[in-house]
């Protein structure tokens, strides 16, 4: 895509060590965003060690860009590098195991659009997943802690599946698990949030970059964290210039 065309929509995919997942992901995004053009995809490549960026040159679109991390940030980390580079107003993110089924983002999309200025955030909530039932039921009880503390109104935070405004994403207090708490954040900042049901697919290749006792241990005090943050939001005053 000529760097004169602004896209309409920027796919912001965080990755590390995914290179067995690049050439299904692109293929699959070239057919399910066809309707969305012009738009791009901004890959980026989390301190990979594997063949990523031999898989992704492989790729050869013109609406792909790789942006690289010398050393793995993390998947937040990753998300603002590729939504600070994004040129659209509007990005999808997703994740670049595969597990997310790009055929969904139109209506995430659209489910952003109609929703006005005032929603910030579409959030993809997953009906099924393509985890096995020990990571499922641990996601469930995170959920369920995190919905009771935060009130967030969101059943599944963790999925891949959203589409924020770039704007909006940029506001947000920064931190290593931002990406988990997005509904509660956004909504911190005085924008809506809307849901729609996503089915997650298995993993056909690579294997999960996150154990329980990670996700446990700072999850804990990154919950806090937010609570705290949610409660020292004060309105901004309303300013008028006369004269």
């Amino acid at each position: 895509m000529s760097e004169d065309v602004r896209p309409r929509l920027s796919v912001v995919i965080p990755a590390k060590n995914e290179a067995g997942s690049v050439a299904d992901q692109m293929a699959e995004l070239d057919r399910v965003l066809a309707p969305l053009a012009p738009f791009e995809v901004v890959y980026v490549v989390d301190g990979s060690t594997d063949d990523s960026l031999r898989e992704l040159a492989r790729a050869d679109r013109d609406w792909l860009r790789v942006i690289v991390h010398e050393e793995s940030c993390g998947k937040s980390a990753a998300l603002l590098t590729g939504i600070r580079a994004a040129r659209a107003p509007i990005v999808a993110t997703l994740d670049g195991d595969g597990q997310n089924d790009p055929a969904y983002v139109p209506a995430l999309v659209a489910a952003l659009e109609s929703g006005g200025p005032e929603v910030g955030l579409a959030v993809g909530q997953r009906t099924r997943r393509g985890d096995g039932p020990f990571k499922a039921a641990q996601s469930k009880v995170a959920n369920r802690v995190r919905r009771a503390i935060l009130g967030d109104d969101t059943r599944d935070t963790a999925c891949g599946h959203k589409v924020i405004r770039r704007d909006v994403f940029l506001r947000l207090p920064f931190f290593a698990a931002l990406h988990r708490f997005l509904p509660a954040l956004v909504k911190r900042e005085g924008y809506g949030v809307v849901h729609v049901d996503v089915i997650d697919r298995p993993r056909t290749a690579g294997a999960s970059h996150y154990g329980f006792l990670d996700r446990l241990s700072g999850g804990i005090l990154d919950l806090a964290g937010v609570w705290w943050l949610l409660r020292r939001r004060r309105r901004l005053p309303a300013i008028r210039y006369d004269g």
